[in-house]
């Protein structure tokens, strides 16, 4: 089976944000709250956006904490300002690394958001280059899209019917890459995404570590597309794609045999709730003890599809209830179980007149909410029959992955009229290019030429410490040292301060690795390299260890050497050089000897 996968990388910038002054930092600083209720709106051609109007139905509200970076911008109590021309140079630079062109003119859009993650209800985006491509081990991947666009809020908090979200993270900038679905496996979705983030993190103007980048990744075998959300932990990106490959053939699979059996859906919703009146199933016994009810439909032609060997349709339709607060979702392949007993499968598969081929689902719930939910169903049943409908789903840390809402459509755009347009001059772009940083390959190679290898070149590329590490090692030496430093050390750490010390002779090369350590565990690194200060008298300890192994030296002679060196290196490690120690221990033992 054909799969094309492509991509979209989402890379937060470490500017000011995008249509304000306030700092594009995280904070937990907060100041009050505001609630709203979010409603879809048409478009300015009359639509609806299809994922709108289904987020409508959970019936959420939104409460926004105000930060100490947020302003009334991101309150959306006042217009947006200019936007941030640092952003867009950054963003320009992004691009021709990309090969892209850049458009003439650039102007901001707004894109109906459906989750409450913006206030404004929207997210403004700018198209900034087209037709961008780069190249990998696997052949090329072509970049159609290159946007600037403004971060959404953070989610801290969701329960029943509310979502809590703080605005500091709202309005960061963020750099929008698209590719073309030129991908045809999990590893070359995951190269593609390391090459682009390679060459952001060249910029030197992008944010890092948790939730500063985010993949969402696009998987098609030719019918759907599916689009997997926020799919950021590189490593399991072949695994997720690897898994959704197999969920749409199982899809496939199911509909070649729904149509083989003509299934048909019958609409019609069943009460059921005097069957379980006794129930031991605790979970139907809550919801029906809440004055709630047991609601069932008939899927004709479904059964054995819904769990059994490879097909699992009734985990599609458990996910799109789950979506609007539904979690008591029964169906005819997994009972009896859950204290539904065997007799009260019969009882329903009576009433419902359910023959071989049949199945049911039944929803425990209060009435108006079990009746949306068995429509979700019966919505989703109909399109078992086609194959593989086009959506948006989470990744889960199993590899696989969960429903999430419809894929939004086309007419969720419209103009932003607050921002003018900025014209991009033939000029401008040239005097970009002058400035553009290194692609990731020649940094790499230049880092290889200064003494490390190309495996440890790549991860301190990656981690954005090429520079540091250039200056380091250009005014201190100790090239492999200072990579291993780095590699097994943390963020926030003055690693120039560290190489300085030791290139005075403070302490010796062997203490790097253990005051990095101690660093990374919140240990204060001055007061660490101070302990490898203190003085030792190196000639002592060598002249006592030798009057101690007085008998191992005549019996071994020279070859007392390691053994007695292995000694000395346990008292002075890391206060004294191990050649120093060396040269000085194997003096006094041809003197002994």
């Amino acid at each position: 089976m054909t799969m094309k996968c492509g991509l979209e990388i989402h890379q937060q910038l470490s500017t000011k944000k995008l249509f304000c002054e306030c700092p594009s930092e995280l904070s937990d600083k907060v100041m009050g709250t505001v609630t709203r209720i979010l409603r879809p709106t048409q478009s300015e051609m009359g639509e609806v956006d299809r994922a709108a109007m289904e987020e409508s139905l959970k019936h959420r509200r939104f409460i926004y904490e105000i930060t100490d970076n947020s302003c009334l911008v991101e309150l959306d109590e006042e217009p947006p300002h200019d936007l941030n021309r640092e952003a867009l140079e950054v963003a320009l630079k992004v691009a021709l690394m990309f090969n892209a062109k850049i458009v003439d003119e650039i102007h901001v859009m707004r894109k109906i958001v459906i989750d409450g993650s913006n206030t404004s209800g929207f997210q403004r985006t700018a198209l900034i280059a087209v037709d961008g491509y780069m190249d990998t081990s696997f052949g090329r991947v072509r970049i159609p899209t290159i946007c600037l666009e403004e971060e959404a809020a953070r989610k801290i908090e969701e329960r029943e019917g509310v979502v809590v979200y703080r605005l500091d993270r709202l309005g960061i900038p963020l750099i929008e890459i698209s590719t073309d679905p030129d991908m045809h496996t999990g590893e070359e979705v995951k190269e593609a995404a390391q090459r682009i983030g390679y060459i952001l993190r060249a910029t030197k103007k992008v944010r890092r570590g948790a939730g500063t980048i985010r993949q969402d990744i696009n998987v098609s075998t030719g019918q759907g597309r599916v689009e997997i959300k926020g799919a950021s932990r590189l490593n399991m990106i072949p695994k997720w794609v690897n898994m959704e490959l197999e969920r749409q053939e199982m899809l496939k699979k199911a509909a070649e045999t729904l149509r083989d059996r003509n299934a048909k859906i019958d609409e019609t919703i069943y009460d059921i709730t005097e069957i379980f009146k006794n129930t031991e199933s605790k979970i139907i016994a809550r919801i029906l003890k809440k004055g709630g009810k047991v609601l069932a439909i008939k899927l004709n032609g479904f059964a054995g599809l819904l769990k059994s060997g490879k097909f699992r349709l009734g985990r599609e339709f458990a996910d799109r209830v789950r979506v609007i607060g539904i979690r008591g979702l029964f169906h005819s392949d997994e009972l009896p179980a859950y204290g539904v007993s065997e007799d009260e499968v019969k009882r329903v598969k009576d009433a419902l007149n359910a023959g071989e081929y049949d199945a049911f689902v039944l929803i425990a719930e209060r009435e108006e909410l079990a009746r949306l939910g068995l429509e979700k169903v019966i919505e989703r049943a109909k399109i078992a029959m086609n194959g593989v409908p086009g959506e948006t789903r989470a990744p889960k840390d199993d590899g696989s992955t969960a429903y999430l809402r419809p894929l939004p459509g086309a007419e969720r755009m419209y103009p932003e009229t607050d921002i003018p347009p900025i014209r991009i001059t033939e000029e401008y772009i040239e005097e970009l290019r002058k400035s553009l940083p290194k692609m990731p390959e020649e940094r790499v190679a230049e880092l290889v030429d200064m003494g490390i290898s190309e495996q440890e070149a790549w991860q301190i590329v990656h981690m954005g410490m090429d520079d540091e590490f250039e200056n380091i090692v250009k005014k201190y030496g100790y090239p492999t040292i200072v990579a291993r430093a780095m590699l097994n050390g943390c963020e926030d750490i003055d690693y120039e301060k560290i190489f300085e010390y030791l290139s005075a002779g403070k302490f010796a090369k062997e203490a790097v690795d253990d005051i990095v350590l101690r660093a990374c565990n919140g240990e204060d690194v001055e007061k660490v390299m101070k302990e490898y200060e203190a003085s030792i008298d190196l000639d002592a300890i060598i002249d006592r260890i030798i009057e101690e192994k007085k008998e191992l030296i005549n019996e071994r002679g020279m070859g007392a050497f390691k053994p007695l060196m292995g000694l000395v290196m346990k008292e002075v490690r890391g206060k004294v050089d191990g050649k120093k120690v060396s040269e000085v221990l194997r003096s006094k033992l041809k003197d002994a000897l």
